[in-house]
């Protein structure tokens, strides 16, 4: 949530403040002379001080450690220090002031936490609807209707004899910007259905030392991105149909490169443009779309093209193209790994995105 310098000196706040603590139950069981306490501690509250110097340090700990629930432990430690406080005012007022920093952090991620967790709920669910589909197995048979092109491109991938995809998990890491300014670091994870069509996207930027989660969510007839500082205050909030029919496209793009079992599908239909062009026409929900896609010799597909995306920011419909290169075995599918993410504007080409991709997993994975 915080960058590493600012980090690095909430953990040690904490731990610091964990281990003054331990000088109440010093002082309660005699263990030293400790003259920065005046006032007389009970030996059950002296055991209330040392649990509360564990509880700190074990919440400091967690944090370092990336544990999404330190958030918790934390609150629990500074309220039961607050009341310690409280019950030493004269002598330990000052760390009211630690408590403050420590609650307003753990808040903090308490609200990126059930923002996340929304997230996680969809795919929970989705994941539910799909375990029982039958894992049939992708036959050459099946490829014959398809453009040479198109079937090249799904033998080099290595479909035949593998099962259908109904779902799919992705790992990735990149960079994205908007127009006039610089690139931000993001790490996401995706799931995506498609028996019902259905694209969850979570991602984390990186963006003035703060981590900003984002929410991409295509689902049924509606698509939504949901972008909050802290999982609480909105950074950006679209949706609408521009939306849906923009993450159409997104959807069919993803189907296309890292899913291409899924091209087998009697929602799109196909026309060959020549050896090493196919375009496809996707429909979902009553809305269809179209792209073209570009093949090497070798039958890798090298770029993605579509007239029928929405730049949701300027509202209206520019070239997209996703070239895509670096392929090697995931999971035993040879796919692409590396893709940029590009508006051909009138006034020139604009690369909003680069991914790379860390690891694919079907039906179910993740």
């Amino acid at each position: 949530m915080i960058n590493s310098i600012a980090k690095t000196g909430f953990i040690l706040i904490t731990i610091i403040h964990g281990l003054i603590h331990l000088l109440g139950f010093v002082k309660a069981f005699n263990f030293a002379q400790i003259n920065e306490l005046t006032q007389p501690i009970s030996r059950p509250f002296g055991l209330l001080w040392l649990l509360a110097a564990l509880v700190l340090i074990v919440s400091a700990a967690a944090f370092a450690l990336n544990n999404q629930w330190w958030w918790a432990v934390a609150i629990v430690g500074v309220l039961l220090s607050q009341v310690l406080v409280f019950s030493a005012w004269q002598d330990a007022k000052v760390g009211a002031i630690a408590n403050l920093i420590i609650i307003v952090v753990a808040l903090l991620s308490l609200g990126s936490f059930r923002f996340e967790q929304g997230y996680r709920q969809d795919a929970n669910n989705a994941q539910e609807r799909v375990r029982g589909l039958p894992a049939e197995i992708i036959s050459e048979a099946e490829l014959q209707a398809l453009p040479q092109p198109l079937q090249r491109y799904l033998r080099y991938v290595g479909v035949v004899g593998k099962p259908k995809v109904h779902s799919m998990f992705v790992e990735m890491s990149g960079e994205m910007r908007q127009q006039g300014r610089d690139y931000f670091p993001l790490t996401a994870e995706q799931h995506t259905f498609f028996d019902q069509p259905t694209r969850l996207f979570f991602m984390k930027g990186q963006m003035f030392g703060l981590t900003v989660p984002g929410y991409h969510r295509y689902q049924e007839q509606s698509a939504t991105m949901d972008v909050r500082l802290f999982g609480l205050l909105p950074v950006m909030q679209v949706g609408g149909s521009a939306m849906f029919e923009a993450d159409t496209v997104t959807l069919f793009n993803d189907m296309a490169l890292m899913a291409p079992a899924t091209l087998i599908d009697q929602r799109i239909t196909w026309e060959t443009i020549d050896d090493l062009t196919v375009k496809g026409n996707f429909t979902n929900q009553g809305v269809t779309i179209s792209a073209t896609l570009h093949f090497n010799a070798e039958g890798q597909l090298v770029n993605f093209v579509s007239n029928d995306r929405w730049d949701v920011a300027a509202m209206q419909q520019y070239p997209f193209s996703t070239p895509v290169s670096r392929y090697r075995t995931l999971n035993g599918y040879n796919l692409p790994t590396y893709g940029e993410m590009i508006w051909h504007y009138p006034d020139g080409d604009f690369v909003y995105g680069r991914l790379e991709i860390k690891d694919v997993v079907y039906n179910n994975g993740g």
